[in-house]
């Protein structure tokens, strides 16, 4: 029968596949808009709350600068599509802004995108499902001291479909996010409806004032700049994941390019449809938000006990009746559910990065391979980690963790424009023809406008957020980017001293083999190492005990003359009950005697059958085998006796190995006829 932790791994994770089923997690437009675009278009969720909360830092009065900075982020969000666009078409073997920088910047350029993305991708799994358990707490207040645990409850459930595949992550996605792209678009027309017939949705936080934060009530000139140019910045999380979909090209079905092309045309334009709608409604309906609850004026009870609700919240309560209403509860759960699952857009944009790092050898190379059900498992894991980690050390608060995200996004995409404009450059050197030349000149444009603005947006973005906790991304980003570099320097150090130079010197025999056999006493296990060690045919053979105990030892020597073994057992003496240094001494000394010899150490161990069996047994062997691995001319033979415990393990039934055949299923399926 399986095992318990078999049969939890079949249910979670589902039945094993083949790499030739690769083709068929491939994804058609319907589902990889789901898969890949679902960060940017839940971000709507949170964007104008984000505009809204810095702007009433200073009072109502600076509400009047959210038209012209959502304006601004709609601009820049079009301009980052319409860029993207021509990476997809460019480069269509994925890797997105990390190969275009790469190709065309050089590969530390490359690093700096690769290490900002892996850092965005973790935060956004952080803000996603911080922001999703709010919507939650929105809806049902009473679940807030459970934050924390919600949170990471939610990280588990997504690193568990990721880890099922990408196809069967998108079909369990796409139903919520198309719920909840057609609930805000059902409310954002709804709204404007009735603002058109003069009956404008109010929110129920439309009597309250805010009191402005100590010395911002009356700002001007560079503060009042400031404060704009943070509200921008924080509105630009609209632009997070946009990235994603030029990351994932490979993911997609033929024709690839122009499927993922026309899947970021229709993101971009969702997005910008919805993020300008529940903004425009915002203000109609005149929300309030703030930082601090006990900064609103004209709170019917303590302020401390007051649970604000979200912008979209309180947008849905007023456009369709109230707290209590149909629509209300929707909305409240589409975008609860559609945020946590935000976080899916990095569950696939991280592995797949990482496994492309890996495949140059910046990251582990544990990184690029695919598991059971051919999705990049160590990734996934390694980013729910890491996650749940910062949800854990941040309590899942979404103002706190939102100050460390969106640099990274920015940076890739400065730096990816500006490696698409050398890009065209080349391009244009190369080509003769009229209308090629015409269509890259075009491309060429679109990207410089893109790196100028983004490039600006970078440097507002670090300015107004860095000492507020983005330096913390910087940091990890810079650590990351080293990190990468050594890696890399490891592994090409590595390649370089194990390359074959000289292939017949390679192969050129040791003078002499000299085995050692180590004897802790007569037994089962030694008889058997013996009898290996003789198989061998080595010009020396020798036993090997160490005096622990002086009666001990002479017993042993006792019966080793008894059975006539035949074989010379040498004791070393150890006055200080160590067992390691006197055969690390007597193996070098012969190594110092014969430098050309090579000494084969042979081992007997244990083989147990469950895993707290190997602290009763082996311990000695293990220490002692992980030093000998690091003298040269050592070879060290385990010679494994298998315990009843380890043998009743093996007699189980393992679960279905790959290329077995199931109960009814034709032979010949998997072997061939015979």
């Amino acid at each position: 029968m399986p095992t318990i932790t078999e049969i939890l791994k079949r249910l979670v994770i589902g039945r094993a596949k083949r790499s030739e089923e690769l083709h068929e997690t491939l994804l058609p437009k319907r589902l990889a808009l789901p898969i890949f675009a679902s960060d940017p278009l839940s971000s709507v969720a949170y964007a104008t709350q984000e505009i809204l909360l810095v702007l009433t830092l200073g009072g109502l009065a600076y509400l009047r600068f959210t038209p012209w900075i959502a304006l601004a982020v709609v601009v820049l969000l079009a301009v980052v599509v319409l860029s993207y666009r021509q990476v997809v078409h460019a480069y269509p073997t994925g890797g997105g802004s990390y190969e275009v920088v790469s190709t065309n910047l050089g590969p530390s350029a490359g690093l700096v995108v690769a290490a900002s993305l892996l850092v965005d991708y973790v935060m956004t799994v952080a803000v996603s499902i911080a922001s999703g358990v709010d919507n939650v707490i929105s809806a049902l207040p009473r679940l807030a001291e459970h934050r924390v645990l919600l949170a990471l409850a939610f990280v588990a459930l997504l690193t568990a479909m990721n880890l099922r595949g990408v196809r069967e992550s998108g079909r369990t996605f796409a139903a919520p996010t198309y719920l909840f792209t057609g609930g805000v678009l059902i409310m954002v027309t709804t709204g404007m409806v009735q603002y058109a017939l003069g009956n404008a949705p109010l929110a129920q936080t439309a009597h309250y004032g805010v009191t402005p934060e100590p010395g911002t009530a009356d700002l001007a000139g560079a503060a009042l700049v400031m404060l704009v140019l943070r509200a921008f910045s924080s509105g630009c999380t609209a632009l997070t994941g946009v990235e994603a979909i030029s990351n994932g090209v490979p993911a997609f079905r033929r024709p690839k390019s122009r499927n993922a092309a026309a899947t970021l045309a229709a993101m971009g334009a969702i997005a910008i449809t919805m993020f300008a709608g529940v903004t425009a409604l915002a203000l109609i309906a005149h929300v309030r938000i703030t930082t601090d609850a006990c900064r609103l004026t004209g709170l019917p009870g303590n302020c401390h006990a007051y649970t604000q609700r979200t912008v979209i919240a309180q947008i849905a309560a007023a456009v369709f009746g109230g707290e209590r209403s149909f629509g209300f509860y929707f909305i409240q759960a589409a975008t609860a559910l559609v945020l946590v699952l935000a976080a899916n857009t990095a569950f696939n944009g991280f592995p797949l990065l990482a496994s492309i790092l890996a495949q140059h050898r910046y990251l582990p190379r544990q990184l690029h391979n695919r598991g059971d059900r051919l999705a990049f498992s160590n990734g996934i894991l390694a980013l729910a980690v890491v996650a749940g980690l910062l949800l854990w050390g941040f309590k899942a608060n979404v103002t706190s963790l939102i100050h460390l995200y969106i640099l990274g996004v920015f940076a890739a995409f400065t730096l990816s424009q500006l490696g698409m404009v050398r890009h065209w450059n080349r391009e244009l050197r190369a080509e003769d023809g009229a209308a090629v030349r015409r269509r890259h000149h075009r491309a060429r444009a679109v990207n410089a406008v893109g790196s100028v603005v983004t490039g600006l947006v970078l440097v507002i973005v670090l300015a107004t957020k860095f000492t507020q906790g983005a330096w913390l991304a910087v940091l990890a980003a810079v650590v990351l980017w080293v990190t990468m570099r050594g890696i890399r320097r490891h592994y090409d150090t590595t390649a370089a001293e194990l390359a074959v130079t000289d292939p017949k010197g390679e192969l050129t025999l040791p003078s002499r083999v000299l085995a050692l056999v180590l004897v802790s006493r007569v037994h089962k296990p030694t008889l058997r190492a013996l009898a290996y060690a003789r198989a061998f045919k080595p010009d020396r053979l020798e036993a090997l005990t160490v005096a622990v105990d002086r009666g001990e030892a002479a017993e042993l020597e006792r019966r080793w003359e008894e059975y006539g073994i035949g074989v010379q057992l040498k004791v070393l003496d150890s006055p200080y009950r160590e067992v390691t240094r006197p055969v690390l001494e007597y193996v070098r000394s012969i190594r110092r005697e014969s430098p050309r010899d090579v000494v084969a150490v042979f081992i007997p161990e244990y083989v147990v059958g469950h895993w707290w069996e190997n602290l009763l047994h082996n311990q000695s062997a293990l220490w002692l085998k992980s030093r000998l691995m690091f003298t040269p001319g050592v070879m060290v033979i385990s010679v494994p006796w298998q315990l009843t415990s380890s043998v009743r393990a093996a007699a189980r039934p393992a679960a279905r190995a790959p290329g077995s055949v199931r109960r009814g299923e034709p032979r010949n399926r998997v072997a061939g006829r015979r």
